[in-house]
């Protein structure tokens, strides 16, 4: 089913405050260097049209959310709703995510265990077997993802593709046993059109596919 059109942003609306691009970003990304306080930072990789920041980051105002999604019309419809609402606690990136949660020479754009939690909820399957390597939750990026998180923090998983969920499941379990068991998380009811975790939940749900949720807390590690 393809994606419905986008309504372009009020020209009015001044997104500065909330639309940021990769050269926009300051050398170590933490509550501090975004947002100017020492709350909780979560990300959201791959926020697609941004229901699930706008609903999270008024449900939980204690909490910062960055969310980051590398389709630039996408990033800015996400970030239209943040700045229509004026919300103090989150903001978008247009850009790619992985290259702020890699390793490199230069050293760490994350640092280890900075995060309360990493969110990838229905990312792109990438079908062909020789583009796995593409999805979010590719080996490197799991490690990452797991270096990020603070001991207790989470990391929340959704997807409607039974394969990609299965090979994910069992990809954690052999290269991130400090993440522990899956957690499934349960559906809820919802009370209107919107009531849904993402614009991508409420298409699976209303056209009867199954969703596949597990989230993972982090303990502490010993290889013994």
């Amino acid at each position: 089913m393809p994606r419905a059109a986008l309504r372009k942003p009020n020209p009015a609306l001044d997104l500065d405050s909330w639309l940021k691009t990769p050269e926009d970003l300051p050398p170590t990304i933490n509550s501090q260097t975004l947002f100017g306080n020492d709350q909780p930072l979560e990300i959201e990789v791959g926020s697609g049209k941004g229901l699930f920041i706008q609903t999270e980051s008024d449900r939980r105002p204690e909490h910062n959310y960055f969310g980051i999604e590398i389709a630039r019309k996408y990033a800015a419809h996400a970030a239209a709703r943040l700045a229509k609402r004026e919300r103090a606690n989150a903001k978008m990136l247009a850009g790619d995510a992985t290259p702020l949660f890699a390793l490199t020479d230069e050293g760490k754009r994350i640092e280890d265990g900075s995060l309360d939690g990493v969110h990838v909820y229905f990312p792109d399957p990438w079908w062909k077997k020789r583009h796995r390597k593409r999805r979010v939750l590719s080996h490197d990026n799991i490690l990452n993802f797991s270096r990020c998180l603070r001991v207790g923090g989470r990391l929340h998983f959704w997807t409607d593709v039974l394969d990609y969920f299965e090979l994910t499941v069992e990809l954690i379990a052999e290269i991130a046993p400090e993440l522990g068991v899956p957690l499934p998380e349960t559906q809820r009811e919802s009370t209107h059109d919107l009531d849904f975790h993402t614009h991508f939940e409420r298409r699976s749900r209303k056209m009867g596919i199954p969703v596949y949720r597990v989230c993972y807390r982090k303990r502490p590690y010993s290889a013994g």
